[in-house]
């Protein structure tokens, strides 16, 4: 019903021309003393054959409409799919139309070598900064003082966020390393507790492991990765207590603190870009990255996440380890 609206608004030109002639006929065929009989049989002709052809053309016009319905899915990549124009309007509309496809082409293009130079540019970044941190570290090192060890905490943060900004920059790139194989569990979750061991000393955090005695098919680096962001958010937000790590299962490992936990409705939106929540704001430092680039290397490793946790009662992360068949065809 919309397309014959559409089509008669299109054409009510011709259909008013159409009716005022018929109207004009019968009117001096009335005033020629024409037979009501005749005049008003060869109107009804007239308009018969007015219908007739009116309804080929709304045919014609209806295909034409499904056609470009179907096209719309296509004209997104290129605009040679469209068919041969029907009349000159057509074609200028056609002509537009490669006007505007070239126009977001080059557009696209040229925001993707925006995006490329960036990536590059942080990338290097990243790799240069390592140079500094690691000559501070060094530094701090030669000296074991109150004021050091605190300093090399800060260091350990600004190394972690470079960490971050490096993942970040390689998640979406059209060459992350991924490297699937069979890898020991232990052996990934040691390096990660490793690279926190001095945190978990300075806040006085007991450390409850289980030897996992799990192979998983994973990415060791990017799993770790994971592991680590996990564990940070346990040490920030655990004052005092302990941090546990074990297999519930098969196939999930689980990290749980006893820290201050996480509001009900904050649990929801904790993996989403950006979001800090409640424990967010009260800590300035949160930046909520670190789970939401867990999740989406989780996602692209195939795995999964869960959070489960209570105000003052704790945190409880389950990483499903479970790897799809998907990735290693």
């Amino acid at each position: 019903m919309k397309v014959f609206i559409y089509y008669i608004k299109r054409n009510i030109g011709w259909i008013a021309a159409t009716l005022l002639t018929l109207f004009a006929m019968c009117i001096i065929m009335e005033l020629n003393g024409v037979a009501f009989s005749e005049w008003i049989y060869g109107g009804v002709i007239c308009l018969f054959l007015v219908l007739v052809i009116g309804g080929i053309d709304f045919f014609r016009y209806y295909n034409r409409h499904r056609e470009l319905i179907k096209m719309q899915k296509v004209i997104k990549i290129s605009v040679d799919a469209l068919s041969m124009p029907g009349d000159q309007i057509e074609e200028d509309y056609q002509t537009l139309l490669q006007l505007v496809h070239e126009d977001k082409v080059k557009a696209v293009n040229d925001l993707e070598n925006r995006r490329k130079d960036l990536m590059e540019y942080y990338t290097m970044w990243v790799h240069q900064i390592k140079t500094p941190i690691a000559a501070m570290q060094l530094l701090l090192q030669s000296e074991d003082t109150p004021k050091n060890r605190e300093a090399a905490e800060e260091l350990f943060r600004i190394e972690q966020y470079v960490k971050m900004a490096l993942q970040y920059t390689r998640l979406d790139s059209e060459t992350t390393d991924f490297l699937i194989q069979r890898y020991n569990l232990d052996d990934i979750v040691r390096e990660a507790v490793r690279c926190y061991a001095r945190l978990f000393i300075r806040k006085k955090i007991s450390l409850n492991y289980q030897p996992l005695q799990v192979q998983v098919l994973t990415d060791e680096k990017w799993l770790e990765f994971v592991i680590e962001q996990v564990l940070s958010n346990a040490v920030k937000y655990t004052p005092k207590g302990s941090v546990s790590i074990y297999m519930e299962g098969s196939s999930t490992l689980v990290i749980e603190d006893t820290g201050i936990g996480i509001r009900k409705e904050d649990l929801p939106r904790v993996c989403e870009k950006g979001y800090t929540g409640y424990n967010g704001h009260t800590d300035k430092r949160s930046t909520g990255i670190g789970l939401y680039l867990s999740k989406r290397i989780l996602e692209k490793l195939s795995h999964t996440i869960e959070i489960e946790s209570e105000m003052g009662e704790g945190t409880r992360v389950k990483i499903g380890l479970i790897t799809k068949e998907k990735i290693h065809e």
